[in-house]
């Protein structure tokens, strides 16, 4: 028995129905199920305990005094936000290649976290300038650029959720390949830049580090879920 009709899917097999059976079947509701879910949600809050530890031991850098904790997990947002944004553009890339539905879902629920990740990012960047700039300068290069596309990002997922998710995934390649050439060409004139790879601190690096794979830890969890959720609608719609 195999999850999908196409004939040339020679990947997912009868192993994954289990997982198949509880993101599809919205009647599929079984103990088994139900442990899954609590199993899900108990590494999520032990994942986001030890990413509080982390960031609350992080030690301080000399300049930046009390506020290098925030800058610290602001910069690190922001990586895991470019790191989800790329992953999205890959699956679904390989989405188009493969011909899967289930790779451009994919790809539609990594975007979709990403996004909200970035839009996260933004307002927190206005609160580090303000306790390191002692104020904000909105011309910033690398805040001006995540700003648009931000705003960008914003208006075409909105736009995308009406169409299929083939869709999504052709955007969100040539989204995070835009994205990724506008960063690396962005100038910086107050911004320092690369400040953790620059940093002779290694206790400051191994925690940044720290905090960066909590929080990539964190986003792949919420992709996850966030793609049963909506491998769940469609399969209502198509009822």
């Amino acid at each position: 028995m195999r999850l999908y009709d196409d004939d040339n899917d020679d990947i997912f097999t009868t192993q994954y129905l289990p997982i198949q059976k509880l993101y599809t079947n919205p009647v599929y509701n079984s103990p088994q199920d139900n442990a899954v879910r609590k199993n899900n949600l108990r590494f999520f809050v032990i994942s986001f305990i030890f990413l509080c530890l982390i960031v609350l031991f992080t030690p301080l850098e000399k300049t930046l005094g009390a506020n290098s904790r925030l800058v610290f997990f602001h910069g690190a947002l922001a990586w895991t936000a470019i790191i989800m944004f790329t992953v999205a553009g890959l699956a679904g890339l390989y989405g188009f290649i493969v011909r899967r539905d289930h790779i451009h879902i994919w790809s539609r629920a990594i975007g979709h976290v990403a996004l909200a990740l970035w839009l996260i990012f933004l307002p927190m960047s206005l609160l580090v300038m303000q306790v390191t700039w002692n104020g904000l300068f909105l011309d910033e290069p690398r805040f001006r650029i995540p700003f648009n596309f931000a705003v960008v990002g914003l208006i075409l997922h909105i736009g995308l959720i009406f169409l299929p998710a083939a869709w999504t995934s052709a955007t969100n390649f040539l989204y995070a390949v835009t994205l990724i050439i506008s960063l690396r060409g962005a100038q910086s004139v107050l911004h320092p830049v690369s400040p953790i790879s620059q940093s002779n601190a290694l206790g400051i690096q191994i925690y940044f580090s720290g905090i960066f794979l909590m929080l990539l830890i964190i986003a792949g969890q919420s992709a996850r879920q966030w793609y049963g959720w909506l491998q769940n609608r469609q399969g209502k719609a198509a009822q």
